[in-house]
């Protein structure tokens, strides 16, 4: 901070008295060098995180399947695995082992399990009978059999993204010397460079969203801005079937009319919360850019801290009037929801959805007054003096019908008392509408960015995984953990460096101003139910 003021201070002009001063013999008196600020410590946890912490690893543990390692898509009603809670199971585990919820022993046997079962899956081009093809996997599997659950489900690029994570996870996780963690290294091995992303590239070079037997590739690619970025980064990284470099600059490039200023914040803009989240699970975007991101100033995370205080703000201006929304109810994302329908609501006709994404910004729009906790809670190392209070807020005031077994029920909705058939959840007398199930791809995120948050667990194991570094870096990723600490600080020839210094101050102004009208205007009602 010191040479951003230093750089400011340096553009100003001189006055006469200071010019008539430095003509005369007389030395003037230095002036004490300006101090950076001190940072702003990340506030506590209560303990209410601790049991939100272990009641969600509880439901990966509890809830896959012991015999192959397959995880439900949601629980109770379980009607299929998902590959997607397949890759945070795996990444839950570990978590649990530096926690002492589960031995490191009862972890590998769990994870060898499921990767060995994922292995030998039948792959091929057919219908029927295979769990996927070309490395990639369908989006929902059978519980038991592991193959592909019905004829709707599609070979998934994104979601055989998540899973991979998971893999590499356990990859870097499991490091000792010893026969079955070195055969988790093989198999993640294995398992990641089998994937040829190059099949998915019907326009290159864009990756397709998935592929179906009976029609072929799906006619939308990744692009805009969203959760595909561990997608890219995942694909350019592969030894094997990578795409090309310039997949990444193209994909920036559909950023498109995402960038702007929303509800007071400017950033890369997104609707429903989870795509400024997924790729945060496993990847330190903190102080790596790349180019688009250089030019703006600021990094991934810095630009998830943004959507996380839009957010916020969408919910205390309410604009739509649900119930409850405020300064500590909110978080909209993909979520259950109560059912798909038309419904009269302060004199206006209402949709409502079942599952659905949910989110604000300048596309990607929808809200029935659905909020999931997840959207929330797993923000919470993006702006923790947000987030704790809004997670003891929704714990104290609908805990009772919210809060269970594995920690917080999907979603709920205290807008909707409609008397009509539900898709799923049940009305609460005087409540609303509350979900029945937990859903692994929203509980995955609460307990991986509680563990970030406490100390970077997910991020640090992540780091030594040489298949992201080169994924970031031929993404043209720079700085932070990614530069050596020996290598000087490259600024781009055509860089101002008093428009760099300029942002770096107002970046630190902004955050500095948030923290303190945080401490000024308290959140209310933060005592755990």
């Amino acid at each position: 901070m010191t040479a951003v003021i230093c750089v400011l201070a340096a553009c100003q002009p001189q006055d006469d008295a200071a010019k008539r001063s430095a003509a005369t013999p007389a030395v003037a008196p230095k002036p004490p060098e300006a101090k950076p600020p001190e940072p702003v410590k990340p506030p506590p946890l209560p303990p209410l995180f601790r049991d939100i912490e272990r009641r969600t690893f509880q439901f990966f543990w509890d809830t896959s399947n012991e015999l192959n390692g397959m995880t439900p898509d949601r629980y109770p009603s379980r009607p299929f695995a998902s590959i997607a809670s397949v890759g945070f199971a795996l990444t839950a585990y570990p978590i649990g082992v530096e926690n002492g919820w589960a031995s490191r022993t009862q972890a590998v046997d769990r994870t060898l399990v499921t990767l060995r079962f994922l292995k030998d899956l039948p792959q091929g081009p057919q219908a029927e009978g295979k769990a996927g093809y070309k490395g990639f996997y369908y989006h929902f599997l059978d519980m038991q059999s592991g193959q592909r659950y019905a004829s709707w489900v599609e070979l998934s690029s994104v979601d055989t993204t998540l899973l991979m994570m998971g893999v590499l996870f356990a990859q870097s996780y499991y490091d000792r010397d010893e026969p079955r963690e070195k055969e988790i290294r093989e198999l993640a091995d294995t398992l990641y460079k089998r994937v040829d992303w190059s099949f998915m590239q019907k326009n290159k070079p864009l990756v397709a969203m998935g592929w179906f037997p009976e029609s072929g590739t799906i006619p939308h690619d990744w692009k805009g801005y969203n959760e595909a970025m561990m997608l890219y980064i995942l694909a350019l990284g592969s030894p094997t079937h990578p795409v090309k470099p310039e997949a990444w600059e193209v994909w920036t490039r559909t950023y498109g009319e995402s960038w702007g200023v929303y509800q007071g914040q400017e950033y890369l803009t997104f609707g429903p919360h989870f795509g400024h989240q997924y790729s945060h699970v496993w990847i330190d975007f903190r102080g790596i850019q790349d180019a688009y991101m250089r030019e703006r100033g600021i990094d991934y995370f810095e630009n998830s801290r943004r959507a996380t205080y839009a957010q916020r703000q969408y919910a205390m201006e309410n604009p739509m009037k649900w119930r409850d929304y405020g300064e500590n109810v909110w978080g909209l994302t993909a979520s259950d929801g109560p059912q798909q329908t038309l419904q009269e609501y302060r004199g206006e006709q209402r949709q409502f959805r079942h599952y659905s994404a949910r989110g604000v910004g300048f596309r990607e729009n929808f809200d029935d007054g659905t909020i999931a906790p997840t959207a929330a809670i797993a923000s919470l190392p993006f702006a923790p003096e947000l987030v704790i209070p809004a997670t003891e807020e929704m714990h104290k005031r609908y805990g009772e019908y919210l809060y269970s077994s594995y920690g917080f029920l999907d979603a709920f909705n205290r807008s909707f008392d409609y008397e009509i058939p539900l898709k799923s959840g049940r009305i609460v007398p005087g409540e609303g509408w509350v979900a029945s199930d937990y859903i692994g791809i929203d509980q995955g995120p609460i307990l991986t960015m509680i563990a970030n948050y406490r100390n970077g667990f997910v991020w640090e194991v992540m780091k030594k995984n040489p298949y992201i570094r080169e994924g970031l870096l031929k993404a043209g990723f720079e700085g932070g953990y990614l530069t050596p600490k020996e290598a000087p600080i490259q600024i781009p020839a055509n860089a101002d460096p008093e428009a760099a210094a300029a942002r770096a101050l107002g970046t630190a102004e902004s955050r500095a101003a948030q923290a303190g009208e945080q401490q000024d205007n308290p959140p209310r009602n933060q005592v755990p139910k």
